[in-house]
């Protein structure tokens, strides 16, 4: 009982590391997506990396996995954080931040599509509610027709949405890759990175800020919380995960409002309740007895690239 209390823990801090990631990718405004991308996936692989080599060489004998284990996890790390970085250098960051949190609704959406699943009224009601939350992020409370200059970065918080859902629910297949395999996924995720930016962009030189920021995200959101999750869902309390995951949104939207990097007006706090809310109601986690009466079980948290 105490193991699973401290992995529950353990899981949970990677859902307070997630929710830095608009905070700290804020922080490095100014550099291009794919520069912040490459550089701060690189700190993630060197931390990675770092435990990999105190792992010895049977856990990096266990990097022997499939080709669709690789091109899953670095495809879904890479095209994730691409699109969550052009979503926030191009729209505001608390509304890009907000639509790109609709992956817990998509991931209960997409599972009652599996076999063996179904599609329930609560997965539309939820998944409904959520885009309607969304709809209120981009029309700025229905006043307005969406912003031309936003309109990229809306649309990359969206395909970020996507991607990340879709990627969660394809990587139930793998489930027996290990965790250390984070480590690789992120050194190939780098030097994809810096291809495109070679390819894109032209290289800003960061300032003492933008290097802060870009060494928090390495350390957390992109290093160390994809391990502490995968530790967390493995050992911990599923269920209980599964409900705090969906909060994760209300903490990332409450932190930029704090930092002075978004404005808490009623249109983001409504449609940041409709989001978290359509998570809750799509999961069915309202009440845990009420879904053993009926036979379900409240959504367990997305898989990550270890699980």
């Amino acid at each position: 009982m105490a193991r699973q209390a401290r992995a529950t823990a353990v899981g949970a801090c990677a859902i307070i590391l997630w929710s830095l990631l608009a905070v700290l990718t804020t922080g490095a405004s100014g550099l291009p997506p794919f520069q912040l991308l490459a550089l701060t996936f690189a700190v993630g692989a060197a931390v990675n990396g770092a435990l990999a080599i105190a792992g010895g060489g049977a856990a990096r004998r266990r990097w022997r996995q499939p080709w669709p284990v690789w091109a899953l996890g670095i495809g879904g790390l890479f095209f994730y954080h691409a699109f969550y970085f052009v979503a926030l250098s191009h729209a505001p960051p608390a509304a890009a931040s907000l639509i790109a949190y609709l992956w817990p609704v998509l991931i209960v959406v997409m599972a009652g599509l599996l076999p063996g699943e179904r599609l329930r009224l609560r997965h539309l009601l939820g998944g409904g509610l959520g885009l309607v939350g969304a709809g209120l992020l981009i029309t700025d409370g229905g006043q307005a027709t969406m912003r031309p200059d936003a309109a990229l970065g809306y649309g990359a918080a969206l395909a970020c949405a996507l991607t990340w859902s879709g990627y969660s629910v394809l990587n139930r297949r793998f489930g027996a890759a290990p965790s250390l395999l984070v480590g690789p996924f992120c050194g190939a995720v780098a030097v994809l990175g810096l291809l495109c930016h070679g390819a894109f962009e032209a290289w800003v030189a960061p300032g003492r800020g933008a290097w802060l920021a870009i060494l928090g995200l390495g350390l957390g959101p992109v290093g160390l919380a994809f391990l502490a999750w995968d530790y967390g869902t493995k050992h911990g309390d599923l269920q209980l995960l599964g409900v705090l995951s969906y909060g994760a949104p209300l903490l990332s939207t409450l932190l930029l409002v704090v930092m002075g990097r978004a404005d808490g007006g009623p249109v983001l706090l409504g449609a940041c309740l409709l989001i978290v809310g359509g998570a809750v109601v799509a999961a069915g986690l309202f009440s845990r007895a009420g879904a053993e009466r009926t036979g379900e079980s409240a959504a367990s948290p997305p898989p990550t690239a270890g699980d």
